[in-house]
């Protein structure tokens, strides 16, 4: 059985998975389905079943899709699953996942870890590990999942203009060990192939960097909303009042002009990928 499920960091039976595990429930139920021979259709054991209906643990994406059609449900359960993905990020970041869902830019300035959208699993792992105070195991693989899930938005034709600038302290920082940190740049290296994305360095020789108030990120919605995301010690904070943001567009134009260009930054990887 298929037994590798992810803990909400939310109440039991709170909110939006106390609601999709009441409908799971019905229409197994109306299905005329027990929690044994539901389990055995989809992969998982009936106790498995018994915690997504009681709101538990979060069903993955997959077994949503599964549900929706061994039950019959018509859809119904396929439009909750957007809502249950949200539901594996902390409290503070849901509305920031949503609005980056929806983004056609994105904008980041980045220099205390490598951004979460460029993140190898092995690093965000090691990442997680290093809170304090510490998560469990499970909790840990839930936010990991998570995390790559997330860069699922910068594939595809209506993929975001995305943009990083990333300390150089960040790249040099081994979180994880030696091994993790080579291949998190090399990663690096290889998303900015790709046409909707740019990385620049800003190297720690520069006597003037306009960052150095923290990291933040820059969302275009495709509705034209002009966003800002501040987030420090697990306290975030949605700016929308325009004065705000513009000021923070305005710096992260400074600090873009004050980083080297991406052609720069990618051959300072590759120094960097050589050093011993």
């Amino acid at each position: 059985m298929n037994d590798e499920v992810r803990q909400p960091e939310n109440e039991v039976g709170a909110g939006i998975l106390s609601v999709f595990g009441r409908q799971l429930k019905l229409f197994r139920e109306r299905a005329e389905l027990d929690r044994v021979g539901f389990g055995s259709l989809t992969g998982y054991s009936a106790s498995t079943i018994a915690a997504f209906e009681q709101g538990r643990r979060i069903p993955p994406s997959r077994f949503i899709d599964q549900a929706d059609d061994l039950l019959g449900a018509g859809g119904v359960l396929l439009a909750g699953k957007e809502e249950v993905a949200r539901s594996q990020y902390p409290t503070f970041f849901r509305d920031a996942a949503k609005l980056e869902y929806e983004a056609v830019e994105l904008h980041v300035y980045a220099n205390q870890a490598v951004p979460g959208l460029l993140q190898t699993e092995e690093y965000a792992r090691a990442v997680f590990m290093m809170m304090r105070p510490p998560m469990d195991d499970e909790l840990i693989e839930q936010r990991v999942g998570a995390r790559l899930a997330r860069q699922e938005i910068l594939s595809g034709s209506d993929a975001p203009l995305a943009s990083f600038v990333i300390d150089e302290a960040v790249l040099r920082r081994p979180v994880g060990g030696r091994g993790i940190l080579r291949a998190q740049l090399e990663h690096i290296l290889l998303m900015r192939e790709r046409r909707n994305i740019e990385v620049q360095v800003m190297p720690l020789d520069r006597e003037e960097n306009a960052g150095m108030a923290g990291p933040f990120t820059l969302i275009e919605t495709r509705e034209g909303r002009r966003i800002a995301y501040v987030e420090v010690q697990n306290v975030s904070r949605l700016q929308t009042e325009r004065d705000r943001v513009r000021a923070l567009e305005a710096k992260y134009g400074i600090i873009r002009a004050q980083a080297l260009t991406p052609r720069e930054s990618s051959t300072y990887v590759e120094k960097l990928l050589g050093e011993p």
